[in-house]
């Protein structure tokens, strides 16, 4: 019989045919075999025998992470990231263009991004590329299919302005030629959608009062953008990603494109599936984000849509900063950077409220293992199957732990979830058949198949 670096023996695993007993044989961090029964026969240098009370899950896989280095590494950066992502279940995670300097727009912001994560990383670590006036204005796009070829899994674009100057928001005519560029080499466009006339139009946002915030951001900007974005797929054939949806409003429009066949897939985040408006205090500008986190009610409607599969996945939108830049002293959400830092808990948030509504952990791992692994195209990710790369979350989906932000492995002590009491503690996480430590620099940097 074949010896195997590691056998995993679990009584209870998730695994593409659902919940059971499994031992996992992993070869040249590898899955290379799945047997049923935690006590099956299998040769292995090394075991990993879970607890009764723990739960073996595929490593998870985040497509949605502001890493911000080189440029803003105060806000965070590729050790620190990685590690909390790490702490939080997180096999694998691809970094978004902005908000680091140079942005991921050119080959050389890539080559930046690259030199700048050597020798860092504790996870896997892929990236995407931006869609950005300069490398989408028809005729302009060379940039975007010199980007593909190195690598990136996708192009974001801004429909409203992204908050940095160097990263600017595409026009309609940019959108159209950015997609058809795309389209052409068989690409995904991933849009932060929220459309800039309907902000200019909204009241202003100021002071400590989080309902005014809400409303300069309302989920008719976000109808709008995503209808653009629907219309672009229709027009070209390309495939897009709706980032972050908020607005529950915007469900049907969505529901209808799917199913007249327009390749459109769509993500929800932690912070709107488990926080509501009405929870949020005066001031506690640690919860502002773009699009905004809004009512109960919206909130509902978000989780029925996950449930029915109507939303693909479930992944972090990590975009941190400095607690000088959230204007903590002020509260003003006027003013404060917009981003929620979740990494690490986005798992355990979820998992908290999916079980109080009676919902499975299957479910939870379909939303954050599977889903975006197929949505982004990250081959050998996010699913307990021979062939795939060793990667594990092993999890105590009934112990309850209290966050305490400064014990938190992201840069800086800000987050919304700061004192809140979740279920699903990851006691041990596995990258290719090896745990990983809080020194480990063993993650790689990824390249599109």
């Amino acid at each position: 019989m074949t010896q195997h670096d590691l056998a995993v023996r679990a009584r209870r695993a998730l695994t593409p045919e659902g919940e059971r007993s499994v031992t996992v044989g992993v070869r040249d961090g590898r899955v290379t075999s799945v047997l049923s029964g935690d006590d099956a026969v299998l040769i292995a240098r090394r075991e990993i025998v879970l607890a009764d009370d723990e739960v073996l899950l595929p490593g998870l896989v985040d497509t949605h992470v502001h890493v911000n280095e080189p440029g803003r590494t105060r806000w965070e950066g590729f050790a620190s990231a990685t590690r909390a992502a790490a702490l939080g279940g997180i096999t694998t995670l691809l970094d978004m263009p902005l908000n680091s300097v140079p942005p991921t727009t050119t080959v050389g912001g890539l080559e930046a991004k690259r030199a700048a994560a050597e020798g860092k990383l504790a996870v896997d670590v892929g990236f995407w590329g931006g869609a950005v006036p300069e490398n989408s204005r028809p005729g302009a796009t060379k940039e975007l299919a010199a980007l593909w070829q190195e690598g990136v899994y996708g192009f974001k674009a801004f429909l409203s302005p992204s908050g940095v100057e160097e990263f600017g928001h595409l026009s309609p005519e940019e959108l159209l030629a950015a997609a058809e560029a795309i389209g052409e080499f068989g690409g995904r466009l991933i849009v932060h959608a929220e459309d800039p006339a309907v902000l200019e139009d909204a009241p202003s946002a100021a002071g400590r009062d989080y309902a005014a915030f809400l409303a300069s951001r309302p989920d008719t900007a976000e109808n709008a953008a995503i209808a653009r974005v629907i219309d672009a797929a229709r027009a070209t054939g390309t495939r897009v990603h709706v980032l972050h949806l908020s607005s529950a409003s915007a469900l049907p429009l969505i529901a209808q494109a799917k199913a007249d066949g327009v390749p459109l897939t769509v993500e929800t985040c932690p912070h709107y599936l488990t926080l509501e408006a009405e929870g949020v205090p005066a001031g506690a500008t640690q919860y502002k984000c773009c699009p905004p986190i809004r009512d109960s009610a919206n909130r509902d409607l978000l989780w029925r849509a996950l449930a029915d599969g109507l939303i693909d996945c479930v992944v972090s939108d990590h975009s941190p900063s400095t607690p000088e830049l959230k204007d903590l002293d002020t509260g003003d959400f006027g003013t404060a950077w917009g981003g929620v830092s979740g990494l690490q808990v986005g798992f355990s948030a979820v998992w908290t409220e999916a079980r109080s509504r009676g919902m499975s952990l299957e479910d939870v791992v379909r939303w954050m293992a599977a889903g975006p692994a197929r949505v982004a195209g990250l081959r050998g990710k996010g699913g307990l199957t021979p062939g795939h790369d060793a990667d594990f979350a092993v999890v105590a989906p009934e112990e309850s732990f209290r966050v305490d932000v400064r014990e938190l492995r992201h840069r800086n002590p800000v987050s919304p979830y700061d004192g809140a009491e979740l279920f699903g503690r990851v006691r041990r996480t596995v990258l290719r058949g090896e745990d990983v430590r809080p020194d480990s620099t063993a993650g790689r940097m990824l390249v599109r198949d």
